[in-house]
């Protein structure tokens, strides 16, 4: 992507997020607006090109998502999925996809029993429509975008374009998140996890999405050969993102971003010569600055509750007992589910109301192991198998995806501290079983491992 774009968009979302935040419902038309753009382009795009407009427009329903839901901009809550799993179809419509892919469709296979199980349990207090829907969107599209990306190849600059799609639409939250809360000493009054500092929205989906803005700002940081002036935009808006994703006092999608970012920091390193070592590590160093002046900002507009909250303490010092928040013994609970109804569950969706009618509380884990033995037994034990070996064995075979490992850890870490609901784990899970392809003169005849080392020192 030329720079010169590559601003404009910037001052484009900068510019969406402000009218937003000025006329609430342009959020709807937004969505509208991007469906329709997207569908067209995706329809009309040659067959050759058809893979990378998919993924890409995807990418940016991925890095919206929130920022529509938290200004009621889609329909229904899982629209967004529901898009992305049009764009999906369209493009197995059109250019099929491998044999190999159906280790993913008995995948979704699993999944169905637990729908009749669930139809059969459910209590009559219990949207069935809606419980389904809203705990088997999220794999449903995990299932259909692996069935899609599977050794499908993309060459190494359209997956960095892919990236900057999930980039933009959360600049616009960056910028409406500032607008919302531009004072947070006057919103931030304890250690925990906070609303207004997330735009009136989940801080967990918030933190977990602006994770991924920084994990795609740190690798244009480390990734590009411009000159520095141009590398420090991309700096001070990592900056930023991080900021705002620190003081929404959710921890898990900032600790995710952060091994995201040293996996691929490492595998970067380990790939490249001698001399591009040498600018890794003097790019670590500027990183390590930035990340050490964030975190003190953070501090000092929180008041210091932010470094309370990263010690496991609450408001006045002490140190809490559970560092899960309570959600072990949330997930303790679905695990005896399983063992009390171990070969078909308990149900898609049911998990909620099991643990209202036993103990009185309606909460969630947000933990999709756990949720997925618990609602589907050992179909779901199986079908989680499937999910969490499947790429590793890929990889065996093709270690030409750069960002692989980072992919792969998102995905393994979002789904056990925000289970599936935004549709981020689900399609980014997908981009583990791409085949990326280095387009170089002097890469031809070389094995993956060598064209990644060849592709990106030059």
């Amino acid at each position: 992507m030329k720079l010169s774009l590559y601003y404009k968009l910037i001052v484009f979302h900068i510019f969406l997020a402000i009218g937003v935040f000025v006329y609430r419902p342009l959020a709807t038309v937004y969505f509208i607006g991007v469906a329709i753009f997207f569908s067209y382009k995706i329809l009309m795009v040659s067959k050759q090109k058809k893979t990378f407009y998919v993924l890409l427009a995807s990418a940016y329903i991925v890095g919206i998502e929130v920022f529509l839901r938290m200004n009621d901009g889609t329909f229904f809550y899982e629209a967004s999925k529901y898009l992305i799993i049009f764009f999906i179809l369209i493009g197995l419509f059109s250019n099929s996809f491998k044999n190999q892919a159906l280790i993913y469709v008995l995948y979704l296979l699993l999944l169905i029993p637990g729908i009749f199980v669930a139809i059969t349990g459910m209590g009559f207090e219990t949207d069935l429509r809606r419980a389904i829907a809203f705990n088997l969107s999220g794999p449903i599209t995990l299932g259909i975008t692996a069935v899609f990306c599977y050794k499908r190849s993309i060459t190494f600059n359209q997956i960095k374009i892919v990236l900057v799609a999930f980039l933009l639409p959360l600049i616009s939250m960056t910028m409406y998140l500032f607008l919302y809360a531009p004072d947070l000493q006057s919103v931030v009054t304890s250690t925990e996890s906070n609303f207004m500092a997330s735009g009136g929205f989940g801080p967990n989906q918030v933190a977990t999405v602006l994770g991924i803005g920084m994990f795609v700002l740190t690798t244009r940081f480390f990734l590009s050969k411009e000159i520095f002036i141009h590398r420090l935009v991309d700096l001070i808006l990592l900056g930023l993102l991080g900021f705002r994703a620190i003081v929404t006092f959710s921890r898990g999608g900032v600790v995710t971003a952060i091994i995201m970012i040293l996996f691929f920091i490492g595998l970067y390193y380990v790939k490249v010569n001698i001399k591009t070592k040498f600018r890794i590590k003097f790019s670590f160093l500027v990183f390590v600055i930035m990340a050490i002046f964030i975190w003190v900002i953070s501090s000092i507009q929180t008041s210091g509750f932010i470094d309370k909250r990263y010690a496991n303490q609450d408001a006045a010092g002490r140190v809490k007992e559970d560092v899960t928040t309570g959600r072990t013994d949330l997930v303790a609970f679905e695990f005896n589910e399983y063992i009390n109804n171990p070969f078909l569950g308990i149900g898609v969706g049911k998990v909620k109301e099991e643990r209202l009618n036993e103990t009185g509380i309606e909460a969630a884990s947000h933990n999709e192991m756990s949720r997925i033995v618990a609602e589907h037994g050992l179909l779901g034990v199986f079908a989680f198998l499937i999910l969490l070996i499947t790429p590793l064995v890929f990889r065996l075979k093709n270690k030409s995806n750069l960002f692989f490992y980072s992919f792969y850890i998102f995905w393994l870490l979002t789904i056990n501290h925000s289970a599936m609901r935004i549709a981020a784990p689900a399609f980014i899970y997908g981009l583990c079983l791409l085949n990326i392809t280095y387009e170089s003169k002097k890469t031809k005849n070389k094995n993956a491992g060598n064209m990644v080392r060849e592709h990106i020192t030059t």
